[in-house]
């Protein structure tokens, strides 16, 4: 190849990967500085690893069309892209090289995965036992205006979403505003609008509410306790758009809907438990200086020794239950303790979202490898090296409206960047409630898309991106002004 003409492929690969850096994992900042690596970046095997990188992404982004889980392309690509680079390296006496930054990899996808296997784990195993069902419930039985539905739903979406994932929230939330306001596209529309703002408001402030924020604290950048520096700024993102929203929102009545309905047995147990477990995770991190997946794998023990006590004592107590059932001659209860089951803290594992975490896994992998042939320094002078920090990281935030914003969190991450914990505080902000920015920019959007059925789409979300970029900046300015 000429050389003027490998220039201009490098650079083309070089500008390719800046679009995909967003990718870019801590491991991945760690394995492009190990001592004795080979620079691939102008080799066939660089250039191969980023066009098998780039066709799996590309799969990825078709998933809605093609049907093809994400996790598919991207576990593919990171093996091949790491058996090329076991090939080479053994091709120059080094192949335990590459097998050391690849268990260096696969050490910081395990202490995530991990993490998140648990925190899913509980959300499951609360959403079984009606916790979230409770709330709905409570909520449908009020008759609220459609006002104080709209603000209700908000302000629930923002708080429950700073200790469980907003997916989960923002679905939780859409599910009371179809059924109270069933028919009326228009009001359904501007609240899950607002619903997917407030859900990921409401991750940016806490080390749990997110898996951004969860990286950052991991990674040691930010403090448990600095987190909550982002509360305010969070509520402005949250409350501006939302003040502008309601005020094209009749005050007109909900339909008040009647429904029976009991919290399962172990319930508030749990939900404790899951609080103990947080305590445990900050524990360990803070007074001891150990991972936080150390914490949150003791809190899977206490979930699972009380899975076991609800199991033993089963039988004692659906005993007691039908023996008062017998005396009100209350059939409908006798029923449900006939369909009762034991509790099985396997099966909430079993069912928290495997896509998701093998698709991390491929990211994580796939991204190291390029890590690893060198392409990170070459990125990492494009960005954060001729950009002030500021405005690189409210780019971040505006990018992570069109890809999502854990990727995006990862870059700034692996790049690490000389920033104070003002600035770190910053872009986690940033790239939590950028995705608002537009429909498709977070878990939430898309989720509710397909569960609104039509009444909201990207279109009737784009209609309020003004509101929405109005307390974006506003959330950076009180940032700056308080935080700075």
């Amino acid at each position: 190849m000429p050389t003027q003409s490998r220039k201009f492929f490098a650079k083309s690969v070089t500008v390719l990967l800046s679009l995909f850096a967003l990718f870019l994992t801590p491991a991945a900042f760690a394995a492009a500085n190990v001592e004795g690596r080979i620079d691939l970046t102008d080799h066939f095997i660089g250039y191969f690893a980023v066009t098998m990188f780039i066709v799996a992404y590309a799969l990825v982004i078709a998933e809605d069309y093609l049907h093809l889980r994400k996790s598919k392309p991207v576990l593919v690509s990171a093996g091949i892209i790491w058996f090329a680079l076991g090939w080479i390296y053994t091709q120059h006496d080094l192949p335990e090289l590459a097998k050391q930054v690849f268990e260096h990899n696969l050490l910081e996808y395990a202490e995530l995965l991990l993490f998140l296997l648990v925190s899913m784990t509980y959300i499951n195993a609360m959403e079984e036992r009606r916790v979230f069902d409770g709330i709905r419930v409570w909520m449908i039985s009020k008759g609220l205006s459609l006002r104080s539905l709209f603000w209700l739903t908000g302000v629930l979406a923002f708080a429950i979403s700073s200790f469980a994932n907003n997916l989960t929230t923002a679905m939780l939330m859409c599910a009371i505003v179809l059924k109270v306001a069933k028919g009326n596209k228009t009001f359904i529309s501007i609240a899950c609008v607002n619903i997917v703002v407030g859900s990921n408001a409401g991750g940016a402030f806490s080390p749990f509410g997110d898996i951004t924020t969860l990286m950052v604290w991991q990674a040691g950048l930010v403090h448990f306790e600095e987190f909550f520096a982002l509360f305010i700024p969070a509520c402005v993102n949250f409350l501006v758009p939302a003040v502008i929203m309601s005020l094209f929102i009749s005050n007109e009545p909900s339909k008040v809907i009647k429904e029976e309905f009991e919290l399962k047995r172990g319930a508030k147990r749990i939900v404790f438990l899951f609080v103990l477990t947080i305590v445990t995770s900050v524990i360990a991190h803070s007074w001891f200086g150990m991972p936080p997946v150390l914490g949150m794998m003791t809190g899977l023990g206490y979930l699972k020794f009380f899975g076991f006590y609800l199991r033993r004592s089963l039988p004692r107590s659906l005993a007691k239950k039908r023996t008062e059932a017998e005396k009100r001659k209350d059939e409908k209860a006798l029923k449900r303790l006939g369909e009762v089951v034991p509790f099985d803290v396997f099966d909430k594992i079993a069912q928290a979202e495997w896509d998701t975490l093998l698709f991390f896994f491929g990211v994580v992998m796939s991204v190291g490898g390029l890590g690893f042939i060198g392409y990170l320094s070459l990125i990492s002078e494009a960005m954060y090296t001729n950009w002030d920090p500021t405005y690189a990281n409210i780019a971040a935030g505006v990018l992570s409206a069109i890809v999502d914003n854990i990727p995006v969190m990862f870059a700034v991450i692996s790049m690490n960047p000389a920033m104070g914990v003002d600035q770190w505080l910053l872009v986690t902000m940033t790239a939590g409630v950028g995705g608002s920015l537009l429909s498709v920019g977070s878990a939430a959007g898309v989720a509710l898309m397909g569960q609104s059925k039509g009444a909201y789409n990207f279109m009737s979300h784009l209609k309020w991106s003004w509101a929405i970029a109005l307390g974006y900046a506003a959330s950076i300015g009180v940032h700056l002004l308080i935080n700075h």
